[in-house]
């Protein structure tokens, strides 16, 4: 099922939508149908759109721990602050790091303590902050997914090529397949297939879901982010489900290749290898995570200058954890739209723009309407 190529008039992009919805309503007739999107600018695009509201009450969309802010646990925070509070630390990261919560403070609230942390937009921003505090250690919080991780390692890369010997990581890097296999474990947990993220599968290819898709014998279609675009993988997904298939297909097709991309990879395999990490709300999931290889060990932060912190238990009414594990949604969290709001933002979920209580927040009531 597929419109005539070429750019289609606002008209007709509705037309077609509505005729995917009604397809996807006749497959999924006499079912429920739980699908989870795995990536935050999916979450975004598809509350944007207003999707949920659109699709027939058979068809249930559920957000994943998609945002890599999000899932970044308290005790990561806890030694971002710990580094950031020492005299001869400058601490560069993405903006939207400040206000995410650790047990007991947040980086702005050190930053407002006098802490120097820089915002950057790439991490090779920070080698030229590197090069202009020479007497300083300059700490970049490298916490992302596959997308961001070539990045992190070209940054070691070039930093080494350069001779700076003052620039270090604080890793928190995040894998997409170790996770999506911890939830199909988890029994509050329940997903018919997976709406398997965009610019992660730039990166990695398709062949990395093959496992878990085929082990779990449940579908998964790689898609991009325009509304059309994930309405088509929501067929295809629906699609498999009725004929009792489970296998990767890409919606994606002109940006996502099998292979990937291997220069990207390559680098990344440079500089980091695979091991157990934790996620908020899902605990340490095995291989799930990257860390610097020893021959970049000069480079890794926690290597270099060791730090102990004792992360506190918090007593909170936030359910960011069970809202990425799909078990509620952000509106059964007795804090939503209450005490937890965009502008003062209790747990992640609410703090990052791709977070899934912001979307909720912002877009929650959306409808789908093409040009506006």
């Amino acid at each position: 099922m597929t419109e005539s190529k070429g750019k289609l008039t606002k008209a007709e992009e509705r037309a077609f939508a509505q005729e995917l919805v009604r397809k996807i309503g006749e497959l999924a007739e006499g079912r429920h149908l739980r699908f989870m999107e795995v990536c935050g600018t999916h979450t975004v695009a598809i509350f944007r759109a207003g999707l949920r509201q659109m699709l027939p009450e058979s068809v249930e969309l559920v957000s994943g721990p998609g945002c890599p802010v999000c899932v970044t646990p308290d005790d990561y925070m806890d030694k971002a602050i710990a580094y950031a509070q020492r005299d001869d630390v400058i601490i560069a990261t993405f903006g939207d790091m400040l206000k995410v919560p650790g047990s007991k403070s947040s980086l702005n609230e050190a930053k407002t303590n006098g802490a120097d942390i820089r915002i950057v937009y790439s991490p090779m921003d920070s080698i030229q902050i590197a090069k202009d505090n020479p007497d300083k250690k300059v700490i970049f919080l490298a916490v992302g997914f596959e997308t961001t991780a070539p990045t992190a390692a070209a940054t070691v890369l070039a930093a080494e090529q350069q001779g700076i010997t003052n620039l270090y990581m604080l890793s928190a890097q995040k894998l997409v397949p170790p996770v999506m296999e911890t939830l199909l474990n988890d029994k509050e947990v329940h997903v018919d297939g997976f709406i398997l993220p965009g610019h992660v599968s730039v990166v990695t290819g398709t062949g990395v879901y093959e496992s878990v898709i085929s082990r779990y014998h449940v579908p998964g279609v790689v898609t991009g982010f325009e509304p059309l675009q994930i309405l088509r993988s929501l067929y295809r997904l629906v699609q498999q489900v009725v004929k009792g298939e489970a296998k990767v297909e890409n919606e994606y097709t002109d940006v996502v290749k099998p292979e990937g991309n291997p220069v990207s990879m390559a680098i990344t395999k440079r500089v980091y290898e695979p091991c157990d990490t934790g996620w908020r709300g899902m605990g340490v999931v095995p291989l799930s995570g990257l860390k610097m290889k020893k021959a970049y060990a000069s480079f890794d932060i926690e290597q270099v200058l060791p730090i102990e912190v004792k992360t506190v238990t918090k007593k909170t009414a936030c359910r960011c954890g069970e809202v990425l594990r799909g078990i509620v949604t952000p509106k059964e969290c007795p804090l939503f739209g209450k005490a937890c709001v965009p502008t003062h933002a209790v747990g992640p979920c609410m703090v990052s723009v791709e977070g899934v209580c912001a979307a909720w927040f912002k877009y929650g009531q959306g409808r789908f309407e093409y040009g506006k």
